[in-house]
C-alpha cells in the first residue's frame, strides 16, 4: 500500500512573488514555515501590493537566497536582474520597486509569523501532487507545475489519490490532527481561492472560463470523505492548517504523513 509522504516544500519568501523549493523547513513561533511570506510588498498606505490588487506583480520575477538574505529581481523576460540585501538595502530596494510599479512600494518584514493569507489558520498549506495533476487536467495547456504556481501551496504530498487533502478538515468547530514526521498539524478548512489562480502566472492574463470550470468540476468531484459544510461556494481547494502549540519543529522532504481522528477545535 502506498504511503503518504511529503514530496515537496515550497516557501514564498516575498508574499505574492516566486517560490523557493527547500528540502527542510523549520516552523516559526507563529506556526508558519521559517521563510514563508516573511516579507510583503506594501504601498504608501500599508496595503498589500499583491496579485489580487496589482496585475503587474505577475511580471516581476524574484529569486531569494536565504543563506545570504538577498533577493534578485527583474522584469519577466529580462536578463537585467538586480540583487538586494533584504535588510541592508531597503532604501535602494524601495526605489527599485517604486520605479517598477509606478508608485511607492516598500517591503515589510515579520520574522515570527510572516504574512499568511489566513491569519486564523496560519500554518503551512497542504495539497497532494495527484490533486495538482487532476485539476490541471481540467484545462487545456495547463500542467501540474503551472497549477502549483497558480495555487501556491507550501506542502505537496505524494503517494495518495487526488483530493486526499480533503480528509484534513471537518465541519466548522472541529479540526483534523495529522503528522508530518515528528510535527503535528491541525487541518482547519479548505482554502478559499481568490482571483490569482484564474490568471496565467507568467503574464497575469485571465484564463477564459477558469473559475466557471473550476466550480463545476470541484462540485462534481468532491470526494465522499469531504464534508460540504465549508462549501458555501466551490472555489475552495488546498487545506489551511494550524500548529496546535507553536514551539518549533522541522519538516523534511520524505517525511511520512499520517492522519488522525477529528476533534473539537481548541481555538473555536
Amino acid at each position: 500500500m502506498a504511503v503518504a509522504t511529503l514530496e515537496r516544500i515550497c516557501c514564498y519568501p516575498v508574499k505574492s512573488l516566486d517560490p523557493i523549493s527547500v528540502d527542510v523547513a523549520a516552523l516559526t513561533t507563529g506556526g508558519g514555515l521559517e521563510w514563508d511570506r516573511r516579507y510583503a510588498m506594501v504601498d504608501a498606505d500599508g496595503e498589500y501590493v499583491n496579485g489580487k490588487r496589482e496585475r503587474r506583480v505577475h511580471r516581476l520575477r524574484s529569486r531569494v537566497t536565504p543563506s545570504e538574505a538577498t533577493v534578485t529581481l527583474c522584469e519577466r523576460g529580462s536578463d537585467d536582474g538586480r540583487t538586494f540585501h533584504l535588510e541592508d538595502d531597503r532604501e535602494t530596494l524601495t526605489a527599485w520597486l517604486t520605479e517598477f510599479f509606478g508608485y511607492e512600494v516598500r517591503l515589510r518584514s515579520d520574522d515570527d509569523g510572516g504574512f499568511p493569507d489566513d491569519t486564523e489558520a496560519a500554518g503551512p498549506t497542504v495539497i497532494s501532487q495527484a490533486t495538482l495533476e487532476r485539476v490541471a487536467s481540467w484545462y487545456d495547456g495547463v500542467g501540474a507545475l503551472e497549477m502549483q504556481r497558480r495555487l501556491r501551496p507550501n506542502l505537496v504530498v505524494g503517494g495518495v489519490d487526488a483530493f486526499w487533502e480533503d480528509r484534513l478538515y471537518e465541519r466548522p468547530g472541529r479540526v483534523v490532527p495529522f503528522s508530518v514526521g515528528d510535527v503535528t498539524l491541525h487541518g482547519v478548512n479548505p482554502c478559499q481561492r481568490c482571483v490569482v489562480p484564474t490568471r496565467d502566472p507568467d503574464t497575469g492574463e485571465s484564463t477564459p472560463g477558469f473559475r466557471e470550470r473550476f466550480l463545476e468540476r470541484r462540485r462534481a468531484t468532491l470526494p465522499a470523505w469531504a464534508t460540504d459544510a465549508w462549501f458555501d461556494h466551490y472555489f475552495r481547494l488546498m487545506v489551511n492548517t494550524r500548529v496546535p502549540s507553536p514551539s518549533g519543529g522541522v519538516l523534511a522532504v520524505g517525511d511520512e504523513v499520517s492522519v488522525g481522528t477529528s476533534r473539537r477545535d481548541p481555538c473555536a
